[in-house]
């Protein structure tokens, strides 16, 4: 009895040591697992950026201007007021009725930026009138010249040849303009002397301006030699003023 006892201890002993070593060894084949990579971090994604500038920011009334933008990363852009999506770079004309504060959105992965510029619209400035057409009276004053002369000369010199070129010019664009040619000379010498002296000057003035085209029907003559002197001191200066031809429209 006590035999059978002891081999069944025996055999419960030797049945557990075989376990225990069937899991020892099968403890030793099994692999560890492979490590897997640490997950990817996600894509950087930027911020937009835009900025907005007016070829002007003062006009007037009417006048047009120009919005330029720029932008980054941006998907999308729109200007307001009144102009809507525009492209992320580029130009846009407005035409603003007022002054405004024109805004840009761009927006994007990253989310939105925005910016401004200033236009400030001021009313044009009344049309003046035209001022009234010069009177043919104030023509003649401002276009037609005397001419004058050396002393006891009656030759048309130099600088007399130009005042009666402008005044031939101003006598052939007006047909319906008649003058007198008044003959002056200084108060040195007899009357009767320089009444034929202003004479010789008129007459001078008269065929110069008709050698240029100018109409000698148009024009006359008359000496007052040295009874109607525009200056009275006993001066060259003052004489010189006398001596010319001068003229005067005819009524």
């Amino acid at each position: 009895m006590q035999t059978t006892q002891s081999l069944r201890r025996f055999a419960a002993l030797s049945a557990t040591c075989a376990l225990l070593f069937f899991a020892a060894a099968c403890a030793k084949k099994a692999v560890a697992p492979t490590p897997q990579p640490p997950p990817a971090p996600p894509p950087h994604v930027s911020l937009p950026t835009v900025t907005l500038s007016a070829s002007s920011t003062f006009v007037h009334t009417g006048d047009s201007v120009t919005l330029n933008c720029t932008s980054t990363d941006a998907t999308q852009v729109e200007i307001s007021p009144g102009v809507g999506q525009v492209a992320p770079e580029g130009s846009t004309k407005v035409t603003p009725l007022a002054s405004a504060t024109y805004g840009i959105m761009a927006s994007g992965p990253g989310g939105t930026a925005n910016a401004s510029v200033r236009v400030t619209v001021s009313a044009s400035a009344p049309a003046q009138a035209p001022p009234p057409p010069e009177s043919l009276e104030e023509l003649f004053r401002a276009n037609v010249f005397d001419a004058f002369f050396d002393f006891n000369q009656a030759d048309i010199r130099p600088d007399a040849r130009e005042a009666l070129s402008k005044t031939a010019e101003f006598l052939r664009t007006h047909p319906e303009v008649h003058v007198s040619i008044e003959g002056h000379c200084d108060d040195r010498g007899s009357t009767e002397y320089n009444l034929g002296l202003g004479d010789r000057r008129a007459t001078a003035a008269k065929n110069f301006l008709v050698s240029l085209g100018v109409p000698a029907a148009n024009m006359e003559t008359i000496s007052y030699g040295k009874e109607r002197p525009f200056c009275t001191q006993e001066a060259e200066e003052c004489w010189q003023q006398n001596r010319r031809a001068h003229f005067v429209m005819a009524q």
